[in-house]
């Protein structure tokens, strides 16, 4: 399986740090905001990744990622024209995908526990559903991709609707099959003037193609400055509490 990073944009509602880089290399704590979806895939064994992003930040990426071999994976790089939407920035990823399952990761999320499991069991799954999505409960559904389920399968899925009609929420974070890509190309733009992957998913979810995964931990995507805030603070708390941990375990070994 090989991984995808959408990392284009234009951060608007980042200005104006996003005036001179791409969000997707702002600071999160320690590391910049790009290593937390490389670290997922990385956690997953997916070391072969492509990145899509526009031109003009191109250069940013590699000087800080460079073949991405220090961080113990494979980059690729794809330039996105435009800003067109994820479904135009996905469909960047056919030639590196070729034909096998992959993953994609929003460049902007960030996952605090190990999803192997929910990628192991598409292997079975993939016979029956084309496509799965991770989602999570929050307390402001409407800001995110609202979904409602019933056993396996998602049966609605809705972008930022003002009566939210459930708390999960689409994550950005999907496993797709290949052809995933021939229903790309035949998107219309949405009311927002882009081509958005949310509507396959959506019509996945009508033929009962799409399946979920739930995730347990704290999960955020940090797309505005109050969630690039409680990311920061987030990664912080799960480092303090790596610490502790480690503190207490080494005081018990010393004891014994």
């Amino acid at each position: 399986m090989r991984g995808v990073i959408l990392a284009g944009g234009n951060g608007t509602r980042l200005h104006p740090l996003t005036l001179v880089t791409n969000k997707h290399l702002l600071p999160v704590y320690k590391k910049p905001m790009i290593y937390y979806p490389i670290e997922t895939f990385r956690k997953l064994g997916i070391t072969e990744i492509l990145i899509v992003t526009s031109g003009e930040y191109l250069g940013h990426f590699y000087r800080l990622l460079r073949t991405g071999s220090e961080l113990g994976v494979e980059l690729h790089y794809e330039i996105q024209e435009g800003n067109d939407g994820t479904g135009a920035a996905l469909l960047c990823a056919e030639e590196f995908v070729k034909d096998e399952d992959f993953m994609v990761i929003l460049g902007d999320n960030i996952v605090c526990e190990n999803i192997k499991r929910f990628v192991d069991d598409f292997e079975d799954e993939k016979k029956e559903f084309k496509a799965k999505i991770l989602i999570a409960k929050v307390d402001d559904p409407k800001k995110y991709g609202v979904v409602e389920f019933e056993g396996k399968r998602i049966t609605k899925l809705v972008e930022k609707p003002d009566n939210p009609f459930s708390n999960y929420v689409n994550t950005g974070l999907w496993i797709c099959q290949p052809e995933v890509f021939s229903l790309l190309k035949k998107l219309k733009k949405s009311t927002r003037n882009e081509y958005e992957t949310t509507d396959v998913l959506h019509t996945y979810a009508k033929e009962g193609k799409l399946t979920y995964g739930i995730l347990n931990s704290k999960w955020t995507d940090a797309g505005t400055f109050e969630q690039l805030y409680q990311a920061t603070v987030l990664m912080k708390e799960l480092e303090d509490k790596a610490m502790q941990r480690d503190e207490v375990e080494f005081e018990g070994g010393k004891i014994g």
